[in-house]
């Protein structure tokens, strides 16, 4: 094919998605929903169609009952919206396209590794709900479209990390000829108002879900959660009582490259002669040292908070230095992780499972992080940089707890501190 994504203008483009204009064996798409992952790949497969005579193209479900269950509509609409009418043949089970080219589309369910063959001389193959693909659909397709220049395109939600695109994209062993992106709402600029509307209610009132269906992270909670979803969402308030004791809690990144872990900063407090703790908000942001501190000393004027929590195992005494530039003299708690993430977190889930602590509003993305820690560690991408601050802030908030969860009184010490 030569060159490919000869896109001149592609309605939901950002910056995210400019990887993807070069040529490449594999380009994959994941993310939420409304990040213009589909819009993207129809008008890039239209572009390439409308500028290049004889391409060959073939849309790729795993189930594709009817063609009302493909992106032939999708096309067409794309074909129209772009001035190409004049240049492509809509019929009803395929598009034809300049210099007797064709684009196709077909369930690789209904298919055998001797029926698909008719499609070693495509050039693009793009395949749409992609995790929903076997194992055995993706080990047929790959050597099957191998035309000089072919690509395989690849667009979905993720759904499960043991899923076969997401393994083979976002395992150990990527393709060395690939573009990944991850793109979401954000990524879309022409993201439509109620779309925005339908997003914002759902930060609110369907948190569980929220990162799952609009940030692209796998299915909520993960097989051996120390987390529940449930108790989180059981235990939820819409505000604060009257608190005797704030702090605001940061797990600083190791470095503010781009693509770096997110600089965790939560702040939690403690129930006025109560023992219950409430989780006031979510202030983690990218950036630098100085951005991390600028932000949590705004936290903690915002809240009042009585001291800053850091953990310090990167940064040492800079951090500390860090925060008392921005605000000198600031109350700083320093503390060193000498304990596994998951360890760490444990007698927090305990107090979690006691109904102890609750969510002041909603937190889609530190939940999810929590729901994602496991006893055999954290199964989510990257570090839980927010999971981890609030960790650290439900720590100093309940020092009785953590001693005796670490404290060894024989057979008592197997059973954990509520034992």
């Amino acid at each position: 094919m030569g060159q490919t994504a000869k896109v001149a203008t592609v309605g939901a483009a950002s910056d995210a998605f400019t990887p993807l204009m070069q040529p490449s064996r594999y380009k994959a798409l994941y993310g939420g929903r409304a990040s213009g992952k589909s819009q993207w790949c129809a008008e890039a497969l239209v572009a390439n169609a409308a500028t290049t005579k004889g391409l060959r193209a073939v849309c790729v479900r795993e189930i594709q009952k009817s063609l009302a269950q493909s992106a032939k509509l999708l096309l067409e609409d794309k074909i129209k919206s772009m001035g190409y009418s004049d240049r492509f043949e809509v019929l009803n089970d395929r598009i034809k396209t300049p210099g007797d080219g064709i684009i196709s589309f077909l369930g690789m369910q209904d298919h055998t590794s001797e029926s698909i063959k008719s499609l070693e001389n495509f050039n693009i193959a793009w395949c749409e709900e992609a995790q929903t693909m076997t194992a055995r659909s993706l080990e047929m397709l790959r050597p099957t479209i191998r035309a000089a220049g072919s690509e395989l395109w690849f667009s979905w939600n993720p759904r499960h990390q043991s899923d076969s695109v997401d393994q083979f994209f976002r395992g150990l062993n990527p393709p060395a000829d690939a573009i990944i992106v991850n793109v979401n709402y954000d990524a879309n600029d022409f993201l439509p108002a109620e779309m925005e509307a339908e997003r914002l209610h759902d930060y609110t009132n369907n948190p569980q879900r929220y990162d799952h269906v609009w940030r692209g992270g796998y299915e909520p909670q993960a097989i051996g959660a120390i987390f529940s979803r449930q108790n989180i969402h059981d235990n939820r308030v819409a505000e604060a009582p009257e608190l005797g004791r704030i702090v605001i809690a940061v797990d600083p990144a190791v470095s503010s490259e781009m693509g770096s872990n997110e600089h965790g900063i939560v702040a939690v407090g403690r129930g006025d002669g109560t023992n219950d703790a409430y989780v006031l908000g979510d202030y983690t942001c990218g950036g630098g040292p100085l951005k991390w501190a600028e932000r949590a000393v705004a936290a903690y004027d915002e809240l009042d908070a009585d001291a800053v929590v850091i953990e310090v195992n990167q940064g040492g005494d800079m951090c500390k230095q860090t925060l008392q530039t921005v605000r000198p003299g600031i109350p700083v708690v320093e503390v060193r992780a000498t304990r596994g993430k998951h360890v760490r977190a444990e007698p927090i889930a305990a107090i979690y499972s006691l109904g102890r602590v609750h969510h002041a509003g909603s937190y889609p993305e530190l939940e999810s992080q929590l729901c994602l820690l496991t006893n055999r560690g954290y199964e989510g991408e990257g570090s839980p940089d927010r999971a981890d601050a609030l960790v650290w802030g439900l720590t100093e908030l309940f020092p009785q707890i953590i001693r005796r969860a670490k404290k060894p009184v024989g057979r008592r010490a197997a059973r954990g501190w509520m034992g």
